[in-house]
């Protein structure tokens, strides 16, 4: 393989892992006073060191034309399991992962599998911003302005063989910098797939940044994938390798709870969670609920993808 350099890689989760609502609202109120200040000021200065600018970035196509989630909301709400299970546990504990040097691993179905430096592959490629929602299976979602550039020029530019059908993603593996990944509340390290044309679709984008800068790392720094019609945990952070496979790769959640989380993960109202409904989502910031929309709302570009088949089955 060219060009290689290190790279560090690497029982069900139980409901009682899983924060309630009820318990995560109370406590989020409970951090509203003096911790909440610190927190919000601690990334506000993350994001103006000037080790964290991006090149020139462009308006992308898709917008959401909805309200933008705000920052705060966006890097202290999140889904990462590496620093914690908690909603609020990644921008209290992820500070700690270390974002450069980083490098991420091209192999498998390709012509040419190679190792790319992340500054490196951040300047081939012009830098979009696109407002896409996140749907969660918690029944919430946001807005995000993301910023990171289409997934399929990438994979084109490595060439994929004709044995390449799905793409598989692997999380960095370093227990000294997640801690999470000192429980086994999840198999570390993370992994996730798309089929390959899922991948190739213009909406698919590796993210390397939000709202103007880099990302913070418990938004999944410095590079993650973004699959708008598809549920939030989809979005496999920190990535450090990318293989091109035959088969069906397995995937986190599907590997932890089968009853529970399909390889699929698009966002489909009509097919409820074992414990909780899927029909409504409220919105980060908003009192009401709403309803779901089919494939996050992104209909009309990928339900084409699934043509024939069961999107009940195929979960």
């Amino acid at each position: 393989m060219a060009n290689r350099s290190p790279v560090g890689l690497g029982p069900p989760i139980a409901a009682r892992e899983i924060t309630p609502q009820n318990v995560y609202l109370g406590r989020r109120a409970i951090m509203n006073g003096g911790a909440a200040l610190a927190l919000t000021a601690a990334l506000e200065g993350r994001h103006a060191r000037a080790d964290d600018a991006l090149p020139p970035i462009k308006k992308g196509p898709f917008p959401a034309n909805e309200p933008q989630t705000p920052l705060k909301d966006i890097t202290s709400y999140n889904n990462f399991y590496e620093f914690g299970t908690d909603k609020g546990d990644p921008a209290v504990n992820a500070h700690s992962l270390k974002t450069r040097p980083w490098t991420v691993v091209f192999e498998g179905a390709i012509k040419k599998a190679q190792t790319i430096d992340i500054d490196s592959l951040i300047k081939s490629f012009p830098l979009e911003e696109r407002v896409y929602r996140l749907r969660c299976v918690e029944a919430w979602s946001m807005v995000i302005p993301w910023v990171g550039f289409p997934l399929g020029p990438l994979l084109q530019r490595l060439e994929p063989t004709s044995a390449a059908k799905y793409v598989a993603f692997t999380t960095l593996l370093a227990p000294d910098q997640m801690p999470g990944q000192r429980r086994p509340v999840l198999e570390w390290p993370y992994v996730e797939g798309l089929r390959l044309d899922e991948a190739m679709h213009p909406l698919t984008i590796l993210a390397v940044g939000l709202y103007g800068k880099a990302l913070p790392n418990q938004d999944g720094a410095p590079v993650r994938l973004v699959v708008p019609w598809k549920y939030g945990f989809k979005s496999i952070k920190a990535i450090v390798r990318i293989r091109f496979v035959e088969k069906q790769p397995s995937n986190t959640w599907n590997i932890s709870a089968p009853s529970e989380y399909g390889f699929y993960s698009n966002v489909n109202p009509n097919v409820d969670h074992p414990r909780w409904s899927q029909a409504k989502e409220r919105r980060l910031g908003e009192f009401l609920k709403r309803p779901t929309l089919m494939f996050n709302g992104y209909g009309d570009q990928v339900a084409s993808l699934y043509s024939g088949m069961d999107l009940k089955k195929n979960y």
